[in-house]
């Protein structure tokens, strides 16, 4: 019998009146359950959460840090059990799923060390005018208010991580909803988070249904929301909240940009393999996946092939099998959807040069070429495992190709010129340029968002801090400077 896990409620287990039925992307078989809460519990723990701000922002660092470690602590002490867990509810394979349960680890490890020297305060002397004369500023940044952090099924972990840690670190008490076809690695850090001495009512995990979340975004006790998930959505949600601080991060079709001077046969192969890999890791489902790669002329028809072979040589299957690179996306309409993108395209004039092929969730690594721009995987996000490969003429209009696009998250450019990367840096409308490799690489602790479609704001535990908190200024007056 498959047991139903309970949610958190104020920093306690409790259960509802209905359940969530999670169920393996690969196989279909029930993973677990997961309680849903009602909507009395619902507003019981944001009224715990309210209740508890103040008490919660004037926690020692010491207490915060200390819960972030142990969180982080633990996660690696059952490290396997929740790659496992996480491969399970979501389909990813085992390599890609470790990943992010050691990525979650350094998110808390992060926090942790951030909690200790966040918010030490800024003096500044105001004497640069005659009225400042004796005075000091000191500045120092505190809690919006209550976060509401929503976190997708792509990163069932560690993007709950990404919205719980900093909360946490800040001192602001933070309610986190997981996305329902993946509740229960977020409901499992609830149980790691139990383990702390936080205060009550500092942190709730509610697996609440998508259809009753308007009245949670609505709610005035929750002046922040951090939301990762798709453009329409984000963007319907700040629409609906205009006088709230919102974090958006939103969608991608992150671009490879391989330039002229990145020409022998090792560039070309490390460039491939890179962008076989990190087009097709968590199924493409990564807003940071590659979509695009955009080749120099000169190197086109020396690197698609070695794309091509890279991708086929990706090993698709059970996601459970430590050997398997690509397993099924999170549901068969999922793959459904990416199915009829593709076939779009061929109908459009693309060329198919490999995959193509769905089997129940799974789509088979897949590469288009010559496809026309107006089609939906040139300009939406795939959110699947397919890249279109395309030339371009010189540096700028390579540049130009990865602009032409509503989204702007991050994108990657192969090069060993210096001055080309800085060219990138100024050029390229989005919100990182990785130099050297795929669009796919983030380091926890650096900022992370886009422009464009792609969202406002930044995580990256020490930005995410920042978001939510606001500079409050105290300015000391008779002293003797």
């Amino acid at each position: 019998m498959t047991s139903t896990h309970a949610f958190w409620l104020a920093g306690r287990q409790a259960t509802g009146e209905a359940t969530i039925d999670v169920t393996s992307p690969w196989d279909g078989r029930l993973v677990g359950r997961a309680a849903v809460p009602t909507d009395a519990q619902v507003e019981e723990a944001v009224a715990a959460a309210y209740a508890v701000r103040d008490e919660f922002a004037a926690t020692p660092a010491h207490v915060r840090a200390a819960a972030l470690d142990h969180v982080s602590r633990r996660i690696a002490e059952r490290s396997e059990e929740i790659a496992a867990l996480i491969s399970a509810e979501n389909g990813k394979p085992m390599k890609w799923a470790r990943g992010e349960v050691g990525r979650a680890i350094s998110v808390f490890r992060i926090a942790a060390d951030e909690a200790r020297r966040y918010n030490g305060g800024e003096a500044q002397r105001l004497d640069a005018d005659l009225s400042g004369v004796g005075r000091l500023a000191f500045t120092r940044r505190f809690p919006k208010g209550v976060v509401l952090g929503i976190a997708p099924f792509n990163f069932p972990l560690n993007l709950c991580a990404h919205k719980i840690a900093p909360a946490i670190a800040v001192g602001t008490p933070i309610i986190l909803k997981p996305a329902p076809a993946t509740p229960l690695s977020g409901l499992l850090l609830g149980e790691l988070l139990a383990e702390t001495e936080l205060p009550a009512g500092a942190w709730s995990v509610l697996p609440v249904p998508n259809d009753r979340m308007p009245a949670l975004v609505q709610d005035e006790r929750l002046p922040v929301i951090s939301f990762t998930g798709s453009d329409k959505v984000g963007f319907a949600i700040m629409d609906s909240v205009p006088r709230k601080h919102c974090t958006l991060e939103l969608g991608g079709n992150g671009a490879a940009v391989v330039l002229a001077d990145y020409a022998s046969d090792a560039d070309l192969d490390h460039a491939a393999q890179r962008i076989a890999a990190f087009a097709n890791y968590q199924g493409g489902q990564s807003c940071i996946s590659v979509q695009r790669v955009i080749a120099d002329a000169s190197l086109y028809e020396r690197l698609v092939p070695r794309i091509v072979r890279a991708v086929e040589a990706q090993v698709t299957g059970d996601p459970a099998d430590d050997a398997t690179d690509v397993g099924p996306l999170v549901s068969e309409d999922a793959a459904r959807r990416v199915e009829s993108w593709v076939e779009e395209a061929t109908a459009a004039g693309a060329t198919l040069l490999t995959g193509g092929k769905r089997e129940g969730a799974a789509y088979a690594p897949t590469v288009l070429a010559d496809v026309p721009s107006d089609v939906a995987v040139s300009c939406e996000e795939v959110f699947g495992p397919v890249l279109t490969v395309a030339r371009a003429e010189d540096e700028a209009a390579a540049f130009a190709a990865v602009n032409d696009s509503k989204y702007g998250l991050q994108s990657g450019v192969f090069t060993h010129d210096l001055q080309a990367a800085f060219r990138a840096h100024r050029t390229l409308e989005v919100g990182g340029v990785v130099v050297g490799d795929v669009p796919s690489y983030r380091a926890d602790q650096m900022p992370y968002g886009g422009v464009k479609r792609s969202g406002v704001g930044r995580e990256g535990v020490r930005f995410a801090m920042d978001d939510y908190t606001y500079e409050r200024v105290m300015v000391l007056t008779g002293i003797d400077l």
